[in-house]
């Protein structure tokens, strides 16, 4: 799911696709982008993984009040936006939930030179409903005979960071095959979220940030560290962006001030 900061809203609104989203920002990055302001005079605009909603807005606040125009921003899996920055998105800097996607861009040409460096890391969980369940401890078949009860939801593993790292978790635990015919594959870490806050799902795996962005669920477990690729967020300006402001809210994220902004949310220094 995508939105532009002044959409924003708290939890994955169900009636909407990630396509029709979509086309809505481009359609608004458009717009910014077309106006007659210097570059350095529009703020800036932020392509973001969907599980740094709370964090980015908050820096972004915190960069307004210092006299800086508010940064736009839009959410969505690191996927759909990286193809967003392939398709000629007028935007001036994307953040990645890993390393895979960025990479990509960087083969392509698309990320401005030296402008690439580590923003964040995160951490791997199972969240519930409270009546649900711990999975502290668990692991191989008696995992795989808890989370198999009943659908478990995850971003897609096929393209979604966040769904990546819980198929190789999974597998890791000696669970993923038992569990796979069970995943219920979502568009965003969030939108897994989300099916658990409504009850549609007894269990979902997202980072340790998007459960503690929720009232309406728990952590059942944590995935050892070891059992999949490390939570990394890197961010990098864009080839095509000449925006000031852009540059300038980047070296602020990097910044102790814009640190200390992520770790209150939860996330790990970079």
């Amino acid at each position: 799911m995508v939105w532009a900061s002044t959409w924003l809203a708290p939890r994955y609104p169900p009636r909407y696709s990630d396509a029709m989203i979509r086309r809505t920002v481009l359609l608004m990055l458009a717009s910014l982008a077309a106006t007659p302001l210097a570059a350095q005079q529009r703020p800036p605009i932020v392509l973001a993984a969907a599980s740094m909603q709370e964090a980015m807005n908050d820096a972004a606040n915190a960069w307004a009040l210092q006299g800086h125009p508010r940064p736009v921003l839009a959410f969505a899996a690191s996927s759909a936006l990286a193809r967003q920055v392939e398709a000629g998105a007028p935007a001036d800097l994307f953040v990645s939930a890993d390393t895979a996607w960025i990479d990509e861009l960087a083969r392509r040409r698309l990320l401005a030179d030296g402008t690439r460096a580590t923003l964040a890391r995160g951490q791997l969980v199972v969240v519930s409903r409270a009546a649900a369940g711990s999975l502290r401890g668990l692991k191989g078949a008696a995992l795989a005979r808890v989370l198999g009860a009943g659908p478990i939801a995850m971003a897609d593993p096929a393209s979604v960071p966040a769904g990546r790292y819980g198929q190789q978790a999974l597998t890791k635990l000696g669970a993923w095959s038992a569990i796979a015919p069970r995943v219920v594959r979502t568009e965003n870490v969030r939108a897994a979220l989300a099916l658990v806050e409504r009850g549609a799902a007894p269990y979902a795996v997202v980072y340790a940030t998007d459960a503690r962005a929720s009232t309406r669920v728990r952590i059942a477990g944590v995935f050892p560290a070891n059992s999949h690729t490390p939570v990394v967020y890197p961010i990098a300006r864009l080839a095509r962006s000449n925006s000031r402001e852009g540059e300038a809210f980047r070296r602020f994220l990097l910044s102790p001030a814009g640190q200390a902004v992520f770790v209150r949310r939860g996330f790990m220094a970079r």
